[in-house]
């Protein structure tokens, strides 16, 4: 070993091929320390701040350490060092409500703010390293038994960036490959448009001669049988052909039960992966590469303060790198604590849950059969919406505990004994059809995960 950066580097790849440290941990914190000194059975490095400092020696000082002795053949004690340097001064608040005067042009600033979903910009942890393993198999073509591949998770942990960037890797490698991406809910309005049309012709061309067809949230589908049939025949043809089919959800498929048996059975013929929230080392990396896209220098500690607060989500990071670039421009400032505060302040009060009302009930339960809230309040009798008026009944009760009276009220004016037949007949059925039990216990879940606060209930 000629040098200490030599043996530095041969730290790191022990550290990693032995698994002690991960790799957005070695990106974060390893690669940032510079190798000063290697004297008798002390190892110094230098690191830019004292945030960086404390989080080597708290969390990986010890493997640093035992790689050294494996390599060495003795122990070695690693230290830290502070790079000293002068640090300008920026003001520690900004005149927020010049800021609020100038909202339209803090609008206008987020355009500066754009980045393309790739893998280059996609940062990997412990929490998507397998759906990100998985995409890039596929994106090399070099993955035909992940086929069809399945990804899942909440919203907002990177599904859709992982996905464009396999149509993106694709298309770089070879522009000729017809690769469409497309969401649920896009599928869906282009067949209603050419059903109104009288001509599914170009639909079916345009999706059933694809090489590659990725699908995003492919959950929109739930309770819509027409859209399900067209995308079940499409998925056999493409599928039968060798054609790779890529498809997102906010569940694994066995939890789409509002989607028929035999599309989650083929779903479940390839390979399930899924994304899960980023712990902190991802969330504070992530910070850090949206911030160097958007040629914005945030301090340690102001990364490390939005890394701690917004845990669950990457777009409200991503949010508030834009904002905080956004905030720069308009106060000419550098990112502080103050800023920092307000822009989390802001990010939490926008993704407040929605409060429940009988009307995001009733408009739950008539998404998933596929009707109208008006349908459900109006006096048609036919089999679907009769059956979808009293499923509504029973979950208004199950989760609000209104009175049947006020209940009868919500339902075009219907009296207190239709209101108690609804929910006893749904009682009943439920004891009985575990089906139905499953799609109820879906839709009460789901409305209660968009909002967890059961004191939120108007």
């Amino acid at each position: 070993m000629n040098s200490f950066d030599d043996v530095f580097e041969q730290v790191k790849a022990y550290c990693t091929e032995q698994e002690l440290i991960a790799p957005v941990a070695m990106t974060t914190w390893i690669n940032t320390m510079v190798p000063v000194s290697l004297d008798g059975k002390k190892a110094v490095f230098q690191v830019d701040t004292e945030f960086q400092q404390g989080i080597i020696l708290s969390n990986y000082k010890k493997f640093l350490e035992t790689a050294l002795e494996h390599l060495l053949g003795f122990k070695v004690e690693v230290i830290v060092n502070i790079q000293t340097k002068e640090i300008p001064q920026h003001p520690d608040t900004a005149d927020f409500e010049q800021i609020d005067e100038k909202h339209e042009e803090l609008q206008k600033s987020y355009e500066v703010a754009k980045y393309d979903y790739t893998f280059d910009t996609f940062i990997v942890g412990r929490s998507n390293e397998f759906a990100f393993a998985a995409c890039k198999a596929v994106a090399s073509d070099t993955a035909a038994s992940y086929n069809p591949l399945f990804i899942y998770g909440a919203s907002g942990l990177g599904k859709t960036h992982l996905v464009t960037a396999i149509k993106h890797e694709m298309m770089s490698h070879n522009p000729d490959k017809n690769a469409i991406y497309v969401t649920g809910e896009a599928f869906g309005n282009e067949l209603i448009k050419s059903i109104d049309q009288r001509d599914t012709t170009v639909f079916h061309d345009k999706y059933r001669k694809a090489d590659v067809l990725i699908v995003d949230d492919i959950q929109f589908f739930s309770g819509k049988e027409r859209m399900q049939e067209e995308f079940f025949h499409t998925f056999n043809k493409l599928h039968s052909e060798g054609k790779q089919i890529v498809i997102t959800s906010d569940k694994p498929p066995r939890e789409l039960k509002t989607l028929e048996e035999r599309i989650r059975s083929r779903f479940e013929c390839g390979l399930i992966a899924d994304i899960s929230a980023p712990d902190f080392e991802t969330r504070y990396a992530i910070i850090r590469r949206k911030a160097e896209l958007l040629d914005l220098k945030i301090p340690d500690e102001v990364t490390e303060f939005i890394a701690t607060r917004l845990k669950t989500n990457i777009r409200q990071l991503e949010g508030a790198v834009k904002k905080l670039k956004a905030l720069k421009t308009l106060a000419n400032s550098s990112p502080t604590i103050s800023m920092a505060q307000s822009v989390i302040r802001d990010i939490l009060t926008d993704d407040q849950p929605i409060p429940i009302t009988v009307e995001k009930i009733i408009a739950e339960v008539a998404n998933v059969y596929g009707i109208t809230p008006e349908d459900i309040r109006s006096s048609k009798r036919t089999s679907q919406i009769s059956t979808a008026r009293k499923v509504a009944a029973y979950v208004v009760r199950e989760v609000t505990g209104m009175p049947l009276a006020a209940i009868g009220m919500e339902f075009g004016g219907r009296d207190h004994s239709t209101i108690v037949y609804a929910i006893n007949t749904v009682n009943d059925a439920l004891k009985k059809d575990s089906n139905l039990r499953d799609l109820v216990d879906d839709i009460i879940k789901d409305i209660r995960e968009k909002n967890p606060d059961p004191s939120n209930v108007l």
